[in-house]
């Protein structure tokens, strides 16, 4: 064995040895997002909407839809749209445990229900096929996630919703500028929720956005968490019109239904608004990048790419959370810990793991939140909705099938391949770690 070839855990040289620089840096800041911030903060118009409105245009004409409406976070967006898609009290909404909570729990505000489906263990995201068989009479919403960037399998999920006559609203908190079979993630379903949260793909400082080109679902969401505009009238280019014209909505106008505040801050609008001017290239490098990593790594045995194949005509956009598919079976079982051990030896910090399967979670089983005297899971609901453990098989396998990867965000091949090679230096002599216990 060559000296090379000896893991660092067992003493040798390291993969990784050059300093990455700003490679990890995110988001990029410029002189120009700061001008923009200062020119909201130096007239006070932090709490306005006038360059929220302006955010809004821009991310429309981005993602090419209708309409679109600026909120306070992902979390505010998601609740929002399951409103305006009719979700209440009774109701269920079909979605992945495999997610972030805000996904799913925003349901139990609306005194409707979650049901999860399970996903797929090569995308990660809501399996079609585990979808059909959960649909009652109270499914209101279907809710898939782009999920860890990868873009959720829409068609038959879109085939499915229009058979039964259910909404879908896309999560696409994790997958800004992601493609699908060509087409923008977020612009499929019936309506997209967004973060845009420091952090994300697309960062912007704290806040959401809802897009849709359904005129009456936008009008909703805006009635539920926007007060200030629900009585007011936005200039359309030639012409002044009212913000709500639904003739359900406008007898009450002047006062959010859900009473709720959701305006987004307008320094998160302004620096939004230069984010998403320089996204598509900035998100074309990323691509770039860690495309190149994962081709490094073809064939390697033990490592999948989390990624959709390259002639599909989908994209990872971003890459945020970007994760690796481990299959323990192809290097004798090994486990995922020691390999993520082994592979932070080599000076790649990386560790087993995802979102904590939400069906498992005591707060869906267990929890009386709003003291109905009973778990608010299946308070309002006419049968016991609890999954157990067991349930959904592929989403509990996951938190030990996947591990981080670096989150490249500049194409460097010199410093991209030192980390490619830790992955696969410790899977090529995965055979020096049988000594090592699990922790």
């Amino acid at each position: 064995m060559s000296e090379g070839a000896k893991l660092a855990i067992k003493g040798g040289p390291k993969s990784v040895t050059k300093d990455p620089g700003d490679m990890f840096t995110w988001p990029i800041i410029t002189q120009e997002d700061e001008d923009a911030v200062l020119e909201v903060l130096r007239r006070g118009a932090m709490s306005g909407t006038d360059v929220t409105m302006e955010f809004e245009k821009d991310y429309a004409e981005w993602h090419g839809v209708e309409y679109a409406l600026g909120v306070s976070s992902g979390t505010a967006a998601l609740q929002s749209a399951m409103w305006a898609c009719g979700v209440g009290v009774g109701d269920e909404i079909i979605g992945p445990s495999l997610t972030y909570w805000a996904t799913n729990l925003p349901a139990f505000s609306l005194q409707a229900t979650i049901v999860f489906g399970d996903v797929d263990p090569d995308t990660l995201c809501l399996d079609p096929n585990d979808i059909e068989h959960r649909i009652t009479e109270h499914t209101k919403a279907i809710v898939p996630v782009h999920y860890c960037g990868h873009p959720a399998d829409m068609d038959p999920i879109m085939e499915i919703a229009e058979k039964h006559n259910v909404k879908v609203i896309e999560d696409v908190s994790h997958a800004h500028g992601a493609l699908y079979k060509g087409r923008l993630v977020g612009t499929i379903g019936h309506i997209g929720a967004f973060s845009v949260m420091s952090g994300k793909a697309l960062a912007v400082g704290e806040g959401g956005m809802i897009i849709t080109n359904d005129r009456k679902l936008w009008e909703r969401c805006m009635v539920w968490g926007h007060y200030e505009r629900t009585a007011a009238t936005r200039w359309t280019g030639e012409l002044e019109e009212k913000y709500i014209t639904d003739p359900e909505l406008t007898p009450f106008v002047g006062l959010p239904w859900g009473g709720y505040k959701y305006r987004m801050h307008q320094l998160s609008s302004a620096c939004g608004r230069v984010q998403l001017k320089h996204y598509r290239g900035r998100m074309e490098e990323v691509q770039k990048a860690m495309n190149y990593f994962w081709d490094l790594l073809e064939g390697v045995p033990g490592l999948k790419a989390h990624r959709p194949a390259k002639d599909s005509g989908s994209t990872m956009g971003g890459w945020y959370a970007s994760r690796g598919l481990y299959r323990a079976e192809e290097l004798d079982g090994l486990d995922i810990g020691v390999f993520c051990k082994a592979v932070t030896a080599e000076g790649c910090s990386t560790g087993p793991g995802i979102n904590r399967p939400m069906h498992l979670h005591p707060l869906l089983n267990d929890a009386d939140i709003y003291g109905h005297g009973k778990p608010t899971r299946i308070a309002n609901s006419d049968r016991d909705l609890r999954q157990p453990e067991g349930s959904l098989p592929v989403t509990e396998a996951m938190p030990r099938a996947c591990y981080g990867i670096p989150w490249f965000k500049h194409y460097r091949p010199e410093i991209i391949e030192e980390y490619a090679m830790a992955f696969k230096k410790v899977a090529e002599n995965a055979d020096q770690l049988a000594d090592i216990e699990p922790e």
